[in-house]
């Protein structure tokens, strides 16, 4: 069991399944992130923080650095969102299509680091 899992089974019952598709969506996309716990979140790490996930009473959060919410502020209208972070509601589908153009954002962003 990874730390995220560890974190995942620590959740509300109702709340594991989007959580683990959430965990295993990031995965599937940097298999070459190390996974972390940060500030108490899953956190995906490569060449620095990438993002970070947790769970909320009425949402689930998702912390992709203020730099992915500035780039994609016009896809984030429908949700609450503040400098670092978005929150989508535990009652609707992730939007797994906007999920993954912020996750490619924060790895072109990172690498960018790197050189």
């Amino acid at each position: 069991m990874t730390i995220i899992e560890d974190y995942i089974r620590k959740e509300p019952e109702e709340r594991q399944s989007a959580l683990t598709e959430l965990y295993h969506f990031i995965k599937q996309l940097v298999p070459e992130a190390e996974e972390r716990l940060s500030y108490g979140m899953p956190t995906f790490y490569l060449n620095g923080n990438l993002v970070h996930f947790a769970n909320a009473k009425k949402h689930i959060g998702f912390y992709p650095t203020p730099s992915a919410i500035l780039a994609f502020k016009d896809d984030l209208t429908g949700y609450k969102s503040s400098k670092g972070a978005v929150q989508f509601p535990a009652t609707q589908e992730l939007p797994w299509s906007l999920i993954k153009k912020m996750i490619q954002f924060r790895i072109k962003e990172n690498m960018e680091k790197k050189k």
